[in-house]
């Protein structure tokens, strides 16, 4: 019999119930705060360690002063002056509409970008960088809240143009940006100090931590090769004459011969660095190491240097230059004189294009690139300076019979100005190739020698005979009745070579007819060689042979340079000598 009896609830039943749903949401709680104590502990602790730490640490840093550049005799060429620029601090500026209108009229600026770093979260922003003294004064006497001056080094060039695209030039911030301003920039720079001071919430300092940096360190004083009078002469002699001819530019070298030291780089045009930013960058940049050019005739220096080593050619040797016109397959060389049989040094004397290809079919084009490549055409010299261009030379395998036949003369084969004043180092330093370089040394603030730099000898490229020989009859070019004469320096011996090259016409891909660079390298005395001049002049008008537009450059270089280092003037006025006499003294040298 089933009992109907009604049974009682279980008292303890809800109190389970209670307990398990406390117990869930306590296990959730903690979960909760386990979860975000693991968030903030471990996945984001670094982040917010270094926002806690930013409350109280603030990070310091002094930079360094920059090293000074020197000429060879110690005078300055860049130097590091302090400037004031003006700061702000937005979230003092009670009326940041007010604050720019004043700024904007003592500046000279727009007020919109004022306003707008006014008017931002940050807690710093620069209204203007390295500002002029009137500017700083203008803004002083305006007592404004929240704008204030920081004191920063600025770098200064105290000669403006002189030797500007050597010397490069630097940024706002200080770093160097081009020229040997920018290839030395480790050293010029230094190291910066950094160090943290801790403060409270008052901003009391309370505490110092040494950071583990080494301590500041001004930048090195670097000393260069150039030498600034002579820097001076070659930018005079250049810019005159580019302006007489109308040209687009001109470059000049100086260097010693037997050290590789280079003592001048002129450029025309020319810019103040101290307002790098007015000038387009081709005019900025050192085209004399970093623009190649064909060198036209003054090319055949290094083929008359190949053909005597090789020992198939002598001075004397002759070869027919076919009055002026000379068919190969379906090209033809021309020169601009006619000429029957010339020896090679009348080829070299008379710059006959006929008589280069001669020499060169009889040495061969494989003995000929190799000297080419052994002078350095092609590789880039290693001097110490950015964006040197190595030239272009073509693989022997491509040369094809135009090729051979245009590289002669010095067409179909491109070089920078500072290679080819290299090379004819090399043929004044009896045969000895020489590395360029612009900086002999440098030292620390006190002056005391931290590196020095000695001049370093890459190959011999040609004998003594053979460069002595050639020598001599490179002096026959600058005598009567060569093509540059108006090199010629009186009471010294000069050796060189004109050279003019047609210019190729993008466009049309092929020889422009009117526009040529022209060409003379060459050294003086030419038998104790104190420098090597190269001049480079860009497509001039009115006239546009080597002979005619470089040549001059080249005797006034040479004349006031060698006036400055006081070479005294030879007894004899050997380029006034008889051709005759010219002659004895080449064939003496070549057989003993």
């Amino acid at each position: 019999m089933k009992d109907y009896r009604k049974k009682k609830p279980d008292p303890t039943k809800w109190i389970r119930f209670r307990i398990v749903v406390v117990g869930t949401i306590l296990t959730l709680c903690f979960g909760v705060i386990i979860g975000r104590a693991v968030q903030l502990q471990v996945l984001e602790q670094s982040e917010l360690s270094e926002r806690a730490a930013g409350e109280y640490k603030k990070a310091f840093h002094k930079m360094p002063r920059r090293g000074t550049i020197y000429d060879q005799n110690h005078a300055e060429l860049a130097v590091s002056i302090d400037v004031s620029s003006i700061c702000a601090y937005p979230k003092r500026i009670s009326s940041p509409k007010q604050t720019t209108s004043l700024l904007a009229r003592a500046l000279n600026l727009k007020q919109g970008p004022i306003l707008k770093k006014l008017s931002s979260d940050k807690r710093f922003v620069w209204i203007r960088r390295h500002a002029k003294p009137d500017q700083v004064s203008a803004v002083r006497e305006l007592k404004l809240d929240g704008v204030d001056f920081v004191t920063e080094s600025r770098r200064f060039y105290p000669m403006k143009a002189l030797a500007a695209q050597v010397i490069g030039f630097c940024g706002t911030d200080g770093k160097g940006l081009e020229g040997l301003e920018y290839y030395y920039d480790p050293f010029l720079r230094g190291k910066e100090s950094r160090w943290t001071v801790f403060k409270d919430a008052l901003g009391r300092s309370f505490d110092v931590e040494a950071v583990a940096l080494p301590e500041i360190k001004d930048g090195c004083n670097v000393i260069l090769t150039i030498d600034k009078n002579i820097q001076h002469i070659a930018e005079q002699a250049l810019s005159e004459t580019v302006e007489t001819f109308s040209a687009e530019s001109g470059v000049a070298v100086v260097m010693v011969p037997d050290t590789g030291a280079v003592l001048a780089i002129a450029h025309v045009p020319q810019f103040n660095p101290n307002t790098f930013g007015r000038y387009e960058p081709w005019v900025r940049r050192n085209r004399a190491i970093t623009d190649s050019f064909e060198p036209g005739s003054t090319f055949k220096i290094f083929l008359a240097a190949a053909a005597l080593e090789s020992g198939l050619c002598t001075p004397d040797s002759r070869f027919e230059c076919e009055e002026g016109r000379y068919k190969i397959g379906n090209n033809v060389v021309h020169d601009v004189h006619a000429y029957g049989a010339l020896s090679l040094r009348d080829v070299l004397k008379y710059s006959s294009n006929i008589g280069a290809t001669k020499i060169g079919e009889k040495i061969g084009s494989a003995y000929f690139c190799d000297k080419i490549r052994a002078f350095g055409f092609g590789t880039r010299t290693g001097v110490d300076c950015p964006g040197e261009s190595p030239g272009s030379v073509l693989p022997l395998e491509r040369w094809s019979d135009m090729d051979a036949m245009a590289i002669c003369f010095g067409q179909g084969i491109s070089m920078s100005a500072l290679q080819l004043a290299v090379a004819v180092c090399a043929t004044a330093n009896d045969g000895v190739l020489m590395k360029p370089y612009l900086v002999q040394a440098m030292t620390d603030r006190q002056g005391r020698l931290v590196k020095s730099f000695r001049p370093t000898r890459l190959r011999r490229v040609i004998s003594i005979e053979t460069a002595r020989i050639l020598a001599r009859m490179l002096e026959r070019v600058v005598a009567k009745g060569g093509t540059g004469p108006k090199a010629a320096v009186r009471g010294y011996r000069v050796a060189g070579k004109t050279g003019t090259a047609q210019k190729v016409d993008p466009e049309a891909r092929r020889y422009s007819r009117d526009k040529h660079t022209a060409v003379f390298a060459g050294f003086v005395p030419a038998r104790d060689p104190a420098v090597v001049i190269l001049v480079v002049i860009d497509e001039p008008k009115k006239h546009h042979y080597g002979g005619v537009v470089a040549a001059p450059v080249f005797r006034q270089i040479a004349r006031e340079s060698l006036q400055y280092l006081k070479i005294p003037p030879e007894l004899a006025t050997p380029q006034e000598e008889t051709a005759g006499s010219v002659r004895a003294s080449v064939e003496a040298t070549w057989t003993g």
